[in-house]
Parts: structure tokens; C-alpha cells; sequence
């Protein structure tokens, strides 16, 4: 179960971030308003939710997933692969001591956390533009000291792994049809995200409940028979900027005692 999540306001300068998309430019009083309803969404479940204030100078730093990764014994706090987003872990670092001991990538390794995937024992760890093969090998070294298993997966569509691949409760995995015969999921049951609605895939299986991105009926029609309460949210805004409901915060897990 999770039990804390951080996230950080989206800054005035939000629209000046890294983003392949096309679509126009977000609209900041929406991006405030989905912001809130994400926090909103993860205290209905139980989660204590931290809000960092906005970095000034990193407009994608409200996407803090990709700054750490989280499990039980440590957090590891990441080095983006996008230059101009390196900055924004100094900032994480007094947040994330204050819940675990804390281990770093270091160059010439580069890691974003929205290529990690963690199901269980196991991490999936996308090797991406983003994520060099240095850095999911540190990654993979570090869990590897506290019993995780780790498998490397090279993105080849996507700007992150978890763009495409996202884990879904009952032994199933939602994918995108790129990612739909990979040989390093074979032993799990697939959904694929039905054309024209690849954004879905970035669905959040959160304490027992499904986080969707809303407006793709489709792929809701298919995670539905897997009997957990699915919570869609408008994520337009973020999508704008390549970025999704997994991206926005970091959960944190009870704690062993």
C-alpha cells in the first residue's frame, strides 16, 4: 500500500518545458485545476501528499517522478537525461531524506524515473533518449542489494518505458501495441491499448484502484473486467508537455518497520 506521494505545483513557466507534442499551449489556469484534482485524488486513497512549490527555471519540474526512484529501503535519486532538467534533484533531496536513506546516479549515467516500472520484487527498467545503458545498470545494481530483480527493456517508441508499459493488477500489463509481444513480459496477461488511444497506457494502479487518463472510453471498456475501480482524471494539460498521471508524483510505500 502506499502511503505518501509528492508532487510540486507546476510553475509559471510551465509551457517553456521539453515537449515533442504538437498541441497548442497549455492553458495555466487548467494545468493549476488538474494539478489539484490529482492531489485531491490521491488523498481520497489514503495518501498523505506532500506539495512542493514550483522550481523557478525548471519548468518540468513538476514532473517529479522522473527525479527518484522509491522503494521500501531507499530512494534513489536520479540524474535526468535532459540537460536542463539535471537541476531539479537538488531540490527532491531534502524532501526524500526526510522519508528514506538516500543513494544517487552518477555521470555518466542518466536516469529518469518514468522509465522505471516496478511490479513487486521486480523493476523493468527502460533504457531510452533519457535513460542511458549506464545508468539503468547502477539503478539495477543498487536494487539489486536490497533482493530486487531487474530487467533492462530498450524504448524504442516513447518518450519513457512507462509511456507504453504500465502495470495493471492481476498479473496484467497495459501496453501499447509496440510494446505488446516484448519478449521481457511474456508471462504476463496483456491489454493493449487500442489505436488512436496509446496515451492510456499511462494508467496508475494506486492502492487498489485504477487512475486513468479520461476521454479514452475504449481502453476503459477493456481494464474494466478486471474488477478494480477505475478513477479517470483530465490530464490534457499535461499531455501537452509529454507528460502523464505517473509522472506527477512520487508514491512511497509504508515503510518496513
Amino acid at each position: 500500500m502506499f502511503s505518501h506521494a509528492i508532487t510540486r505545483t507546476p510553475g509559471p513557466d510551465y509551457s517553456l518545458g521539453l515537449t515533442t507534442s504538437a498541441l497548442a499551449a497549455p492553458d495555466m489556469e487548467l494545468t493549476l485545476a488538474q494539478h489539484d484534482a490529482y492531489v485531491r485524488c490521491l488523498e481520497s486513497l489514503g495518501l498523505t501528499v506532500t506539495v512542493l512549490p514550483p522550481a523557478p527555471g525548471f519548468p518540468d519540474a513538476c514532473f517529479v517522478e522522473d527525479t527518484a526512484v522509491v522503494v521500501r529501503e531507499v530512494a534513489i535519486v536520479s540524474l535526468p537525461g535532459a540537460p536542463s532538467r539535471q537541476g531539479e534533484v537538488e531540490s527532491m533531496i531534502q524532501p526524500l531524506s526526510e522519508h528514506r536513506p538516500l543513494a544517487r546516479i552518477e555521470a555518466p549515467g542518466t536516469l529518469d524515473g518514468g522509465d522505471i516500472l516496478q511490479v513487486g520484487r521486480r523493476f523493468f527498467i527502460g533504457v531510452s533518449d533519457r535513460t542511458n545503458e549506464h545508468g539503468a545498470r547502477q539503478l539495477e545494481s543498487i536494487l539489486s542489494k536490497h533482493g530486487y530483480k531487474s530487467t533492462l527493456i530498450e524504448v524504442a517508441a516513447g518518450l519513457h518505458l512507462k509511456s507504453s508499459l504500465n502495470y495493471v493488477g492481476e498479473n496484467t500489463m497495459l501496453v501499447t501495441a509496440d510494446f505488446a509481444r516484448h519478449p521481457a513480459i511474456a508471462d504476463f496477461e496483456r491489454i493493449i491499448c487500442p489505436a488512436g488511444e496509446e496515451y492510456a497506457a499511462n494508467t496508475l494502479l494506486m492502492n487498489g484502484f485504477l487512475i486513468m487518463p479520461s476521454g479514452y472510453p475504449l481502453t476503459k471498456a477493456l481494464l474494466t473486467p478486471l474488477g478494480m475501480p477505475i478513477i479517470e482524471l483530465d490530464t490534457s494539460e499535461y499531455r501537452k508537455m509529454d507528460g502523464g498521471l505517473t509522472c506527477l508524483s512520487l508514491r512511497l510505500e509504508t515503510p518496513l518497520s
